[in-house]
């Protein structure tokens, strides 16, 4: 295997492995990505056997052949050439070559044999919809998953598809059962995936699709199949297997009565609930919100660290009854940091009812927080 290669798309091919390859595991050739070399064109590809992305790049190869090599040290190498052209060569030991000018690097490899086959789409229909789109999706629900392995469905975001007359929708939900974020979008497309049910994305394979689409504003492509959800671009398909499992029924969480609506500006919240997170610990992370006439009262305390305690309070739009009522701070934080509209309205639920966050002017999304009991 011989090729010269340009130093960038060389780079940016390998960062692409780094999420997916195994740093710890009893199988050593997953902590590896795949080279090929064909006919004027170098692929690379890494698995960990749930996720497969095979990315490929215009080369000049003078010799056809395929190695597996260290992802992670391949990387470092070809970070730290200063140069254009990479030339790559592998010898009959199995050893790789990186040579620039005076530099030159060795890195031993495993024969590509026993490497996971990253099977191809195999027909599978391809959607157009654009990066942004997907990027915007995750960045709205990813937050809200959750984090214990127990609950499998859960550590995942709920996509679905749905057509509104000549719209075709995508939605993604996700919640960790103490708080439930949704996002839908118009996919602008007069043709898309039409799904009987929702699919569950793992959040590796989420933070791999985030990666993949954050360069890529324009269209990718997007197909579903048989337990498997696969992203193309110009030059990388990923293919994510998806968790095997039916997801709760989060439309019976929305509360069907309105609660007291506020009126807030988002950064004065977002600013306000940090200041209160200054005195969260692993004890207690809650914050308590008074409402009075045109104004709420924030106060967050420790109790187990007797005067540790945070004051503060923000004008807001409201005309009703004093009450208070206690949300854990980060959740709270988290909904409103991903809106991007200046201000945002926060519907409290009566009793033990959630409460709700929405931008003003995007009705698209909404973030539903449970209270903590005073």
């Amino acid at each position: 295997m011989e090729f010269n290669i340009k130093r960038d798309l060389f780079s940016a091919g390998i960062q692409k492995t780094l999420g997916i390859v195994e740093k710890k595991t009893t199988m050593p050739i997953l902590s590896n990505l795949l080279l090929r070399a064909g006919p004027n064109r170098v692929t690379i590809m890494a698995t960990d056997r749930e996720i497969g992305l095979v990315a490929d790049y215009e080369a000049e190869v003078f010799r056809e052949g395929e190695i597996t090599l260290s992802a992670r040290k391949l990387h470092e190498m070809v970070r730290e050439i200063q140069g254009e052209t990479i030339h790559v060569i592998k010898n009959e030991r199995d050893v790789v070559i990186l040579t620039y000018n005076k530099v030159i690097y060795r890195i031993p490899g495993i024969p590509a044999d026993d490497y996971p086959v990253v099977a191809d789409q195999e027909d599978i229909p391809f959607y157009k919809v654009k990066g942004a789109i997907l990027k915007e999706l995750i960045r709205k629900t990813a937050f809200a998953m959750s984090t214990d392995e127990m609950r499998k469905t859960l550590c995942g975001v709920l996509m679905e598809t749905e057509k509104a007359g000549e719209t075709f929708w995508i939605r993604m939900v996700a919640t960790d059962g103490h708080r439930l974020s949704m996002m839908k979008m118009d996919t602008g497309e007069k043709d898309f995936l039409t799904m009987e049910k929702g699919v569950i994305i793992p959040r590796k394979g989420l933070v791999e699709i985030r990666r993949l689409v954050e360069d890529e504003p324009g269209d990718v492509f997007l197909g579903v199949r048989q337990g498997m959800c696969i992203v193309k671009t110009d030059h990388t398909l990923l293919k994510v297997s998806l968790v095997d499992g039916d997801y709760p029924d989060y439309r019976r969480v929305i509360p069907a009565e309105k609660g007291v609506i506020l009126g807030i500006e988002k950064d004065k919240l977002l600013h306000t609930l940090r200041r209160m997170s200054v005195i969260s610990s692993d004890r207690y992370n809650g914050v308590i919100m008074t409402l009075a006439a045109d104004k709420i009262v924030l106060n967050s305390n420790d109790p187990a660290v007797g005067d540790l305690e945070a004051n503060d309070e923000i004008d807001v739009v409201y005309a009703g009854e004093g009450k208070s009522v206690g949300y854990n701070v980060t959740y709270l934080a988290d909904a409103i940091d991903v809106i991007d509209e200046e201000r945002i309205t926060f519907e409290v639920g009566e009793g033990m009812k959630p409460g709700i966050v929405r931008a003003v002017g995007n009705e698209n999304y909404f973030c539903i927080v449970m209270p903590l009991k005073l």
